[in-house]
């Protein structure tokens, strides 16, 4: 009798995971606590080392022409003056794959086409859930329930499951707003990512395939700020010192599409399988976006959980466990170290910008690069 998953969250992690799981023929029911199934938010990168984790899962030829290839990325001051640029050669040749930008929309509904629709179910907003020795049932809020053998949490940074196996495990604010969109602009011709650090915040510039920008721009503030009121318009006033390229793309932008969230992580957990119920993704190791390894984190987890059930007379049980441990490092690595990138990228006094970025433009190439080439000195994919 095939063993039966529940995953709980129906973002990127959760409908990778169910394209992995129905080609190792288990069976599997999604849950989404909203009422529709779609890509929450504007783009994203995938990095070389997520574009290797879907081309061990077969996917990478499909996911290539959604995404827009980007050959650098550039720190540059309010001033466009160049504050350094990242190997991403190193990264490229590291997992013999491109770096990509992608439409969180355009992912997610390719992804829900790579599976059968009709497992996943929406409006179910997870409660509780309750574990056995030989089964767990999930409980929803509008009072109905599942079972299945197994259970995956994928349901993001506001994870109800891992908030009832680690009541500690809240999100903790970064200490900055974003404000992010898309927008339409056939003048905009670059394989570059640009992010500008000055005194009024940090703005980023990745293009998209079909003509399109995204772009976020993060503002230091309290949680509970004014700020996070801000109109387009009062966007646009914080960064008009900045370059020509900034200002043309705000003016582009259609406030309705802008989205205004809070910039949050979860401190490192100490474990992720807990018997049948695992963690992945945002639901397990949520990252500040300061190193583009958010969704990147959530498809190499569902690689390495594919790799463990792929092996001869699988126990899946020990295949939890496995994956475990080969998660815990790297991923506390990236929480730790976006996290600092993020402090670092905010400063907002003048005279510390000045030393940050003369020690920036300064220091050894190899010392800038070092949080890089940790990132590429682990293989993800290694037991």
């Amino acid at each position: 009798m095939s063993k039966k998953f529940l995953i709980a969250g129906a973002g990127i992690a959760g409908l990778t995971l169910a394209k992995a799981l129905q080609d190792l023929n288990y069976e599997y029911e999604i849950f989404e606590a909203s009422a529709d199934v779609r890509g929450i938010g504007a783009g994203f990168g995938l990095a070389s080392n997520a574009m290797k984790a879907f081309e061990i899962l077969g996917l990478a030829e499909e996911v290539i022409p959604l995404g827009h290839m980007l050959e650098d990325f550039e720190i540059q001051d309010w001033q466009e003056k160049t504050i350094l640029k990242a190997d991403t050669e190193k990264l490229r040749k590291s997992y013999n794959t491109e770096n990509f930008a992608i439409h969180r929309a355009d992912l997610h509904r390719f992804l829900i086409s790579k599976i059968d629709a009709s497992k996943i179910h929406t409006s179910k907003k997870v409660r509780l859930f309750e574990q056995s020795f030989e089964k767990v049932i999930l409980h929803f809020e509008d009072g109905t329930s599942a079972e299945g053998d197994y259970l995956i949490a994928s349901d993001g940074i506001n994870s109800a499951i891992r908030q009832q196996l680690l009541k500690q495990a809240t999100p903790r604010y970064a200490g900055y707003v974003c404000w992010r969109a898309i927008v339409e602009d056939k003048t905009f011709d670059s394989k570059k990512s640009i992010e500008t650090w000055g005194p009024n915040g940090r703005f980023g510039l990745t293009p998209l395939i079909n003509n399109q920008i995204y772009w976020y721009a993060c503002v230091n503030a309290p949680l509970n700020s004014d700020i996070y009121n801000y109109t387009l318009n009062d966007i646009k006033n914080q960064f008009k010192d900045y370059s020509g390229q900034i200002r043309s793309t705000l003016q582009k932008t259609d406030p309705n599409n802008v989205i205004t969230t809070p910039v949050m992580d979860i401190k490192p957990i100490s474990n992720y399988a807990f018997n049948r119920v695992l963690l992945i993704g945002d639901a397990a190791h949520a990252t500040t976006p300061n190193m583009g390894q958010g969704a990147c984190m959530a498809v190499e987890d569902v690689c390495v959980l594919y790799d463990e059930l792929t092996k001869k007379d699988t126990d899946i049980l020990l295949a939890f466990e496995h994956y475990n441990l080969r998660r815990l490092k790297r991923t506390h690595y990236i929480i730790d170290t976006s996290r600092l990138a993020g402090k670092v990228a905010q400063i907002d006094n003048k005279f510390l910008i000045g030393i940050r970025n003369f020690a920036f433009r300064n220091l050894p190439n190899s010392i800038m690069q070092s949080p890089l080439d940790d990132l590429l000195e682990e293989d993800f994919m290694k037991v």
